[in-house]
């Protein structure tokens, strides 16, 4: 209250409250951008402060008609090519009378307080550039144990048990919204026939199941508002007991007794060369799992989730400033943006987000994880993760970012790295079976040349960037470095 309100009585009169947009990237989103929206049009935020723009990269399934029939009160920004994620941008460069702009991903399903915290950390700290939500995983999850015993392949150093293929749950497909998570999993390879996507396990393997709540229909993921119906925040499902059937499809190179285990279930098979699906009944209490509570960037110059595959224990349960936010979930200040730039369209998909996190870091910008805004998301719905086609822009991204940001030493040694483990992917899958009279595979090797043939082509741009951005940058390298952690 003012002094001149204080003496003549006057009521204070309290800020207007910031206008915040939401910015959702389409691209062939049915389902999950419906569901999206939904979510959104539940946001605790006054209606005249609120507005939603779905920007749609050329999709052609239809879901871009059916926003403008289903959800009128939704800015659609049709655009005539797929730029990929930088198609943010088109939404992100007129924010006149915009206070905040946030960016929430199509196959993100927000809680409805999602938007408050992040306003409220903004608002407290002008400093900060952005502001993150805790992003879980979409579904609830029960472990399947998968043991077995070992052995070692030939050119091949891991400790290998089988291969996992197929997972479905009362007879629904679920492998992609399955979890295969390390030390258990070697990670998603590419095969053929019923094989094209596989895991090894490592002897003792803990699968993550998703579930949905007793009473659900089966494979319907779950949305804000249904989420929201176990707990107030909409975070937790630990009081919903879930039970079910699963299948589970593995093979061995010879005669493999394995056992499975899910609660108080046990159940032991052998398996064999032929893939071979196997039964069992499994129940239990769910728990969430994260998938981002801010980002990071690890020592060797690997962007990463901080949180990633962790059991959601309340581990992240404090508000804490991160190196980097999160493009699928995220609160920007416009300030911001406007001074360091959108997202560099070169990227397409991938490291796009961190790169420019990186670069309003240099110029003095903060960001902060807020778990009191919690999103959850369908992970990897438009671009499958092990693909050739995330593989293929993960490599080449990371490359152009360190290329841009990073110190000399660091990027240099990126790059060089990058061609060393090439050449050792070429030992292996070319001249290895070559030596043995086996048959080379080269898809690895081939996408990794691919990738940095691209990254070669880009260099010259990408250099006069980084001078460009080496002019503007107040923080020092070595201060910078001190927020780059070491893989655990």
């Amino acid at each position: 209250m003012t002094a001149t309100e204080a003496s003549s009585g006057a009521s204070p009169v309290s800020p207007p409250v910031p206008f915040v947009r939401a910015v959702v990237l389409n691209y062939n989103g049915d389902p999950h951008v419906f569901r999206c929206l939904e979510a959104l049009r539940t946001t605790d935020w006054p209606a005249d402060r609120f507005s939603v723009v779905v920007v749609d990269n050329n999709s052609a399934d239809g879901s871009a008609e059916r926003i403008a029939a289903d959800f009128p009160e939704v800015e659609l920004r049709r655009l005539g090519t797929n730029t990929g994620f930088p198609a943010n941008n088109e939404a992100l460069g007129d924010l006149a009378g915009v206070d905040y702009v946030a960016l929430v991903n199509n196959d993100a399903f927000a809680t409805p307080g999602w938007l408050g915290p992040l306003v409220d950390a903004l608002e407290e700290d002008p400093a900060l550039g952005a502001a993150c939500p805790k992003l879980l995983f979409a579904p609830a999850f029960v472990e399947l144990t998968v043991a077995s015993a070992t052995f070692r392949a030939p050119g091949d150093a891991r400790d290998l048990g089988v291969r996992v293929s197929g997972v479905e749950v009362d007879g629904v497909d679920r492998w992609r919204a399955a979890q295969f998570p390390p030390p258990g999993f070697w990670g998603i390879e590419r095969g053929a026939g019923q094989e094209s996507q596989y895991c090894w396990t490592n002897g003792q393997a803990a699968l993550r199941v998703p579930f949905e709540p007793v009473g659900m229909p089966s494979g319907t993921e779950l949305s804000s508002t249904e989420l929201s119906s176990t707990e107030l925040n909409g975070t937790k499902l630990s009081s919903t007991e879930l039970n079910g059937t699963v299948r589970v499809r593995l093979a061995a190179p010879k005669p493999t007794a394995v056992t499975l285990r899910c609660g108080p279930q046990e159940l032991v098979v052998e398996v064999g060369p032929t893939p071979a699906w196997f039964t069992i009944e499994v129940s239990g209490t769910p728990f969430d799992v994260v998938q981002n509570a801010g980002s990071i960037v690890l020592t060797g110059g690997y962007g990463a989730d901080r949180g990633f595959l962790e059991r959601d224990n309340g581990q992240y349960g404090s508000s804490d400033e991160v190196f980097a936010w999160c493009g699928g979930g995220v609160l920007l200040r416009p300030a911001y943006l406007q001074q360091v730039g959108l997202f560099d369209e070169r990227f397409f998909a991938y490291y796009e987000d961190t790169d420019l996190a990186w670069r309003g870091r240099a110029q003095g910008w903060r960001y902060r994880y807020v778990p009191a805004s919690v999103l959850r998301h369908q992970h990897a719905t438009t671009s499958v993760e092990g693909s050739a086609t995330f593989n293929r822009y993960v490599e080449r991204n990371r490359l152009i970012m360190l290329t841009k940001n990073a110190p000399r030493r660091l990027a240099f040694d990126a790059v060089w790295r990058y061609l060393l483990t090439t050449l050792s992917y070429a030992r292996r899958d070319v001249f290895g079976p070559l030596r043995r009279v086996g048959r080379p595979r080269f898809g690895v090797v081939h996408l990794r040349l691919v990738s940095f043939g691209s990254y070669l082509r880009l260099l010259p741009a990408l250099l006069g960037d980084r001078r460009a951005l080496r002019r503007r940058q107040i923080v020092e390298d070595a201060v910078l470095a001190t927020w780059f952690q070491r893989r655990r």
